[in-house]
């Protein structure tokens, strides 16, 4: 028996390919989990152009593969997390559907807004915490709610939350003042919710990676190639060489550790923010 098999796992921002939560979603569904993937589905506004986001054609691309490398089911679900009501209704849905949700994993996020404090705009700063941080904080309640309710005579058959932080949430990043505040948010949410649910045998947990190149991840380093004024070949030599295992972090990384505390063997694991960023970050 595989160790996620009879689990279902909603995880959001899980239609880029090559992204965080695709990677998750593979490991989850290579240990017989059943997967939602979730994402906004299409452009909204100036900052979430199409390729800022996970549009339903990535969606149903994503779950295609997964589908075919893994024999798991996997369905898709759009999803805005800056909408209570559509982040309910995605809830409703899974647990209408497949009659459990067990594993929520919070990856939605926005990395590519790259400004100073003198230079972030209301309207952006609103943006990134309303994604990063306050789309975390619904799912999180209502993904509890519905863990709890799904064997409320002795508290719920508990679950996993899982929120995709970041080294920006324990140090200071440079031109990422809404980013690196969402993520310094996160964990705080992380710790607090992690007090609240526990009693229902639920643990909430985050992971913290640093630097990893995937779509958005090369959007962010050819945005600081140009305010350092630098090549991105610098710019990914410098992260390379400044950290203790001489790379950058892959999907995969953070992939493993989601499974971990996913599992069973981090049962008693709460309220923790686990840093995968190969020695990098130490707190």
């Amino acid at each position: 028996m595989k160790i996620l098999e009879n689990k279902v796992a909603l995880i959001t921002g899980a239609g880029r390919p090559g992204g965080l939560g695709q990677a998750i979603a593979r490991r989850f569904a290579e240990e017989g989990a059943t997967i939602i993937l979730s994402d906004i589905g299409k452009p909204s506004g100036l900052h979430l152009p199409k390729d800022a986001i996970g549009t339903a054609d990535d969606l149903r691309s994503t779950a295609a593969t997964l589908s075919a490398q893994t024999s798991a089911r996997v369905v898709t679900m759009t999803c805005d997390v800056r909408s209570e009501e559509e982040i309910k209704q995605c809830v409703a849905d899974t647990a209408e559907q497949f009659g459990q949700l067990d594993i929520v994993v919070n990856n939605a996020g926005i990395g590519h807004i790259m400004t100073s404090v003198l230079d972030c705009t209301a309207e952006e700063w609103d943006l990134v915490l309303s994604v990063n941080l306050r789309g975390a904080f619904l799912f999180t309640k209502y993904g509890a709610m519905q863990m709890i309710a799904q064997n409320p005579k002795n508290g719920g058959r508990g679950g996993r939350i899982i929120n995709i932080s970041s080294q920006a949430g324990k140090s200071g990043i440079p031109n990422m003042v809404a980013y690196t505040s969402s993520k310094h948010g996160m964990i705080g949410l992380t710790r607090a919710a992690a007090i609240d649910l526990g009693r229902h045998g639920i643990t909430v947990n985050a992971v913290c990676p640093n630097h990893v190149t995937t779509q958005l991840g090369a959007v962010q380093n050819s945005k600081r190639s140009q305010i350092n004024g630098v090549t991105v070949e610098q710019v990914l030599a410098t992260r390379a060489a400044t950290n203790p295992m001489r790379r950058v972090g892959l999907p995969e990384d953070t992939a493993n550790a989601c499974f971990f505390l996913a599992s069973e063997n981090a049962s008693y694991i709460n309220g923790e923010a686990v840093n995968v960023s190969g020695g990098e970050e130490m707190h």
